[in-house]
């Protein structure tokens, strides 16, 4: 009887562990989704291309994701206020206005720009 007692709060206190009754995800979802195309060509821009995000001290490459459509995925489930420095040879540098990604009770709020670079 201990035991069915010891199990039935165990149970009763996981269950009420979750966000207000909301059921999340376990996936990662990136808050910074990112295309870049030529701004002349108007061709996407992939491999050798190179974005990096910064909040403040806190900096981070985005992560190419080769496809169709190339792109860059970053800032996993971390909220801030970013700033991108985008760059590739032949191309002048790109830096953003803030960006900022917030999130809800389960994920951050993804934030998908498209950037155009302008040849050299």
């Amino acid at each position: 009887m201990k035991k069915l007692l010891v199990f039935c709060v165990l149970l009763f206190v996981s269950c009420n562990s979750d966000t207000n009754g909301i059921a999340c995800t376990e996936e990662a979802r990136a808050g910074l989704n990112v295309t870049v195309r030529d701004a002349q060509a108007t061709n996407y821009l992939g491999i050798g291309t190179s974005i990096v995000a910064t909040d403040g001290t806190y900096s981070e490459p985005l992560q190419f994701i080769e496809g169709i459509i190339p792109s860059f995925a970053g800032a996993w489930e971390r909220e801030g206020n970013y700033i991108l420095t985008v760059s590739a040879q032949g191309y002048s540098t790109y830096i953003s206005e803030t960006i900022t990604v917030t999130s809800d009770e389960c994920h951050v709020i993804p934030q998908q720009l498209e950037i155009s670079l302008q040849p050299e």
